[in-house]
Order: structure tokens, then C-alpha cells, then sequence
């Protein structure tokens, strides 16, 4: 068995060698194959001559998640648990805050060492940090959702894809390497494996159910790479020139699999590659968007505290946004009146609605989606919380560094530069419907996603 690199992996605990069974903490990537944390997991306990077992802490609430987001995980781990099982390899299924749940499974099982994904938020560093703060033993971190781990590619926040970029490049081809294969587990658990309830664990979710879980894209490991083959075959040769058009089904809407870790952003980077002698242009501007924009998201949070606050704004856009906190507002909205899509502008209303509908807004709607709401709320700090709301309500691939630092790039210029400057937007870069429809065809847009009888405000 290969081993793993040894620079994807932090030590975040130091504890005695174990003799007990290795627990890889899943939490990140919810999958089985290509997943570098488990790969990790197995060496450690190959080498130990010990059991393994992968364990899942399901929290009560995560900000602000709903149905819609916990059944599409579930429904992932269900299918986790069944490919685990084919391996030898027990999955046990925890409910609870992780820094108690996680340590109170260690001491009840004698485990020996812990392995989890790595994960720039702070609400799951704060479980890592008091997982560690009580238990006494190892814990390893793996970063195998960036094909760069974030630590390696830069040891500071980058200040935009353009400084990023460069240092990606230059240490690619060390990781965007084939993965081992995981084989059965040698060793079996001791004790009993309980099954999990899954009917029962879906019921028991005090979860908010008015948002209703989607019905257009199915969850899980084996629904991820049948779209990652789909959009290989029909839609990447023409990527490049549909990508930003909202009204076109130009994008792999991969990006709820990737969110919840059910794919492995390096086994879609390294199937697009197979495809550059078909289109090397489509190739690279994808790759683009999922290597070096997915990566300095992480780069953002992991490096920036405050990646969901005005504090965690360049100097130059508080500067600019501070400035033009008393400029006079056309129009503005509660944060109700956003969320039920009740503007004066029925594209913003459309992209809204696309949203709460299907779980997913089209990338480019998305920044004018945000930025609107910036130039419609009475302060930067009122515009990023609503945007942060809406965006962690509705949509699957929310609560996600992608989703923190596009707001942050659309209210705070972060990743971005001064533009010329003009009323309440002050430098930041400026978003007009307009400038829409010079680049798609607007009106479709609208129709496809505004409800002929929905009211404006």
C-alpha cells in the first residue's frame, strides 16, 4: 500500500504510540474512495496491526442547515456506511457536539490514534481544539479536500488567485498524483457494530423542515461520479464558452458533491485532465475555477479568522465601504423582503428564487446576487449577514469556504482590487443589471425562475 504524503497531514495532538484501534473522524469528505484521510487512517492501523473504524459526529444544528442539506448528507453517509461494510471496516454513527461525543467513543473503545479532515472554519476547529483539550492521544489531520494542501501551498492569506496561482503551479504535479486503492481491513473490530437506524436518525433531526430537500440531483458517492461522467462527455469541450451564461446548462453542478466531500476534487481534476487533447482550453478553465479558486477559499479561511465579518475586509475596502456609510440608499430591504425575493429588480428576485427552490443559483447570479445586496441594505455588516444567511439556508453547497469568501469578494473586495469609485459601493467592484444583459439573455432568466404571479414588494 502506498503511503500517504506525509505533507498532507498536520499532527494536531501529540500523544503515546496506542496499541488500540484507529478512528478516522469523518466530518469533511463524506466518501470512501479517494479520500486521503482514510487512506492515512488504514496505514497507521496496518502498521499497528490494529482495527479501524470510521466514526461521523451528526450534530444537532449547523448554522444555518435545514433539511434540505441534512438529508443530502445522510443520505451520502447511508451509502458511506455500505461501501465501508464491503471492506471490513465498521462505520459508527454519533449524535451530538463532536467534542464530547468523539472523546466519550475514544474512551469507551480504547482508541489508540485519530485521524479527521482538515477543515478551515472555525466552528470545526473549535471541535478539533476540544477534542483535543480531552482526550490522550494522537490526532492527525489530513487535508485531502485541496489537491495542495492548504498549509503547503502558502503559509499566509494570499491576496488574490493571481499570487496564489504561482505557488500552486509550481508544486502540482508532486500531488495531483492517482490515488492507492483502499483494500479490506485485515483486522475486525472487536465488539459489536451496531447498524445504524437510519429512518430513526432522519426523524429525530430537530432540523428546520419548511425547506424542503431537492429532488433534481441525487445524493452520494456513486450519484457524484456518474455527473462527474456526464459533464466529461457532454458538457466540458463547451465550458469555456457557457460557464457564465445562467441561462445555459453549461456548468457540472458538482459542486454540492464537493461541498459535502461525497468526490474527491482531485479525482475530477485528474478525469478532466484525460480530457485536454479533446479541448485543452475548456480543460484549463476549469481546472482554474476548481484548483486555484476552490484552493484560495480555503487559503481565505483558514488564514482570515474573520472570513464572515467586516474585520475580515482588506484595509483598503474598509476604508472605501466606511467612507460611504451615509450615502443614500434608492432602495432598501429587510432581510424577510430578501429572502421571499420581494425587490424591485426581478432578476436579483429571480436569482433568489432559483435558489430557494433548487438549492443551487448559477455562479455568476451569485456575485450579482450579493453585491446587490450590499448596494440595498443600510450597512456592509447588515449586507454580509443577510447574504451569509440566505446563502447557508438555501443552498446545498453553503456553510463553505467557497461560499464565505465569494461574499466577501462581492460586499468586500477581498481577492479583488480598487475600482473606480462611486455611491455606497465606494471602490468595491460595481454590478448593474445592465451589464447582465450585455452578458446573457436576461429576460429567459427571469422567466425560467420568477413565477408570473409573484408579487414585488
Amino acid at each position: 500500500m502506498a503511503k500517504v504524503d506525509s505533507r498532507r497531514i498536520r499532527v494536531l495532538k501529540e500523544g503515546g504510540p496506542g496499541t488500540g484501534p484507529v478512528v478516522y473522524w469523518m466530518s469533511r469528505d463524506q466518501r470512501v474512495a479517494d479520500n486521503w484521510a482514510l487512506l492515512f487512517a488504514q496505514e497507521l492501523a496496518l502498521e499497528r496491526k490494529v482495527p479501524l473504524a470510521v466514526v461521523f459526529c451528526l450534530v444537532p444544528s449547523f448554522l444555518e442547515a435545514t433539511i434540505r442539506q441534512y438529508g443530502f448528507l445522510l443520505k451520502g453517509l447511508r451509502e458511506v456506511e455500505t461501501r465501508l461494510g464491503e471492506l471490513g471496516i465498521p462505520f459508527f454513527l454519533l449524535s451530538g457536539e463532536p467534542g464530547r461525543e468523539v472523546p466519550r467513543f475514544a474512551a469507551d473503545h480504547g482508541v489508540g490514534s485519530i485521524a479527521t479532515d482538515f477543515d478551515p472554519l472555525r466552528v470545526k476547529r473549535k471541535w478539533k481544539q476540544e477534542t483535543a483539550d480531552t482526550v490522550d492521544l494522537s490526532i492527525y489531520e489530513v487535508d485531502g479536500r485541496n489537491i495542495v494542501p492548504c498549509w503547503v501551498a502558502s503559509s499566509k492569506q494570499e491576496f488574490g488567485a493571481y499570487t496564489l496561482r504561482p505557488k500552486i503551479r509550481r508544486i502540482l504535479p508532486d500531488f495531483l498524483t492517482e490515488f492507492p486503492s483502499l483494500p479490506p481491513h485485515p483486522i475486525p473490530w472487536k465488539g459489536p457494530v451496531p447498524q445504524t437506524d437510519w429512518a430513526r436518525i432522519e426523524g429525530s433531526l430537530q432540523v428546520d423542515r419548511t425547506v424542503p430537500e431537492v429532488d433534481w440531483l441525487g445524493p452520494g458517492e456513486g450519484a457524484a461520479r456518474e455527473l462527474l461522467h456526464q459533464f466529461l462527455h457532454e458538457k466540458l469541450s463547451t465550458y469555456s464558452e457557457r460557464r457564465n451564461d445562467p441561462t445555459k446548462d453549461g456548468t457540472s453542478h458538482l459542486s454540492p458533491y464537493l461541498h459535502f466531500g461525497q468526490i474527491s476534487a482531485q479525482r475530477v481534476a485528474l478525469e478532466v485532465r484525460k480530457q485536454e487533447r479533446v479541448n485543452a482550453e475548456a480543460s484549463e478553465a476549469f481546472l482554474e475555477e476548481l484548483i486555484v479558486r476552490r484552493e484560495l477559499s480555503d487559503n481565505f479561511c483558514f488564514y482570515n479568522p474573520n472570513y464572515d465579518c467586516f474585520s475580515g475586509f482588506p484595509a483598503w475596502a474598509q476604508k472605501t465601504l466606511n467612507e460611504h456609510r451615509r450615502d443614500r440608499r434608492e432602495y432598501v430591504y429587510s432581510a424577510q423582503e430578501f429572502e421571499e425575493g420581494r425587490t424591485h429588480d426581478d432578476l436579483w428576485n429571480a436569482a433568489q428564487l432559483e435558489m430557494v427552490r433548487t438549492g443551487k443559483m448559477h455562479g455568476y447570479m451569485r456575485m450579482y446576487w450579493a453585491k446587490k445586496i450590499l448596494e440595498w441594505t443600510e450597512s456592509p455588516e447588515e449586507a454580509i449577514r443577510i447574504a451569509i444567511y440566505l446563502n447557508d439556508r438555501y443552498e446545498l453547497d453553503g456553510r463553505d469556504a467557497n461560499g464565505y469568501s465569494g461574499i466577501a469578494w462581492a460586499v468586500g473586495g477581498v481577492h479583488d482590487r480598487a475600482w473606480g469609485e462611486r455611491p455606497i459601493f465606494g471602490k468595491i467592484r460595481f454590478m448593474s443589471a445592465g451589464g447582465c444583459k450585455s452578458k446573457f439573455n436576461v429576460k429567459a432568466y427571469i422567466g425560467k425562475h420568477l413565477p408570473k404571479k409573484h408579487g414585488r414588494r
